[in-house]
């Protein structure tokens, strides 16, 4: 929770700044009469858009888990990344269409000199702003604030772009050459890196609300049972991770041998919990459901005192990222129930003779 006020007001300070760099701009805009310069003010805009987006997300983001929302409300930040995402790479393209226009019907630019230094310290301040963002994020799990960050950089890049087109520009116009044709063309340029970084955004977002595998978090989570785990834990299967803003939930089936008690399970779930936590933080959900492992893992089992033991140990399971998101049990008990009434039926053929 604290990480989450934290970043709620970072994100307090990006709209607050935006609006000043949005200002500051358009007043470049005015002042020189750049295309260039008016697509990035432009891009401003939906900046500060999306930064009050972005607040609302991580506010609510701070808001408990109640009973309407058991799982919290992490999921707002998936949303406001995936609006961010959007609205990145509208203004990529408008950017593009803006300097496609100007590239065919071109104009005067003036007073070069002031607009470039208003558009690179707005560059500077965006770039630290989002570098910053972006750590932030990616340190808190908070895809709000990463995508926040991303906007911030991606402004920054077609900052970077204008101020190589007018620079050109500047330099043209000192040794008695008109090179305003440049300037358009370095925003039409970095309109296009706009649009990519837009789309990225929007995936990562997509991803995040299908609910798509995090290897990465699987990863951890397997690298953790298998370091934690003893001769009790034969199997671990059917492995989730969902994420929720910051928040992550990790659920799991754990085969052990049928004589341990509940606090024997107890204990080694939370040696599991504690491994992993170690690792991902503490806002962290765990559950680790346990099943006897009813003669189907005789191999895997070390437990030679067990009184329903099948067949010999013959090696420990190997529990990997490609074994623990599967769900062996169910579909060995499956097995099982088919060779078992193909059985009785043999049996029930021959005593018909």
């Amino acid at each position: 929770m604290e990480a989450a006020r934290r970043n709620y007001n970072f994100q307090k300070v990006i709209a607050a700044v935006g609006f000043i760099l949005m200002s500051g701009k358009f007043l470049a805009y005015y002042i020189t009469g750049s295309v260039a310069i008016l697509t990035d003010a432009m891009e401003s805009i939906v900046n500060v858009v999306a930064g009050v987006i972005g607040l609302y997300a991580l506010y609510l983001t701070m808001k408990p888990a109640d009973d309407s929302h058991p799982y919290g409300h992490g999921k707002i930040e998936l949303i406001s990344s995936s609006i961010e995402g959007s609205m990145i790479s509208i203004a990529g393209a408008l950017i593009i269409l803006e300097s496609v226009d100007r590239f065919l019907h071109p104009s005067d630019i003036n007073s070069l000199d002031i607009g470039l230094v208003i558009v690179a310290v707005a560059a500077l301040v965006n770039f630290v702003m989002g570098y910053t963002a972006i750590r932030m994020g990616r340190s808190t799990n908070s895809v709000a604030l990463e995508a926040s960050g991303k906007h911030l950089c991606s402004d920054t890049y077609s900052s970077v772009g204008i101020l190589l087109g007018l620079g050109i520009v500047y330099a043209g116009n000192a040794l008695g050459y008109d090179l305003g044709i440049f300037d358009p063309i370095m925003a039409l340029i970095f309109g296009a890196v706009i649009v990519v970084t837009g789309v990225r955004v929007l995936l990562k977002s997509m991803n995040g609300i299908m609910d798509s595998a995090d290897i990465e978090v699987l990863r951890v989570v397997t690298r953790c049972i298998n370091h934690e785990r003893d001769e009790n834990v034969i199997d671990v299967h059917h492995l989730r991770v969902v994420r929720y803003g910051s928040s992550v939930h990790v659920d799991a089936h754990m085969t052990v041998p049928g004589r341990l008690t509940v606090e024997e399970v107890e204990k080694i779930v939370d040696r599991f919990s504690k491994a992993i936590k170690d690792q991902l933080g503490d806002d962290v959900d765990i559950t680790f459901m346990a099943e006897s492992c009813d003669n189907m893992f005789c191999r895997y089992c070390q437990d030679e005192g067990c009184d329903h033991r099948a067949v010999g140990f013959v090696d420990i399971k190997y529990l990997g990222i490609d074994t623990v998101i599967k769900n062996d049990t169910h579909y060995l008990k499956a097995v099982r129930g088919r060779n078992e009434r193909i059985s009785d039926t043999k049996d029930e053929g021959k005593s018909g003779e």
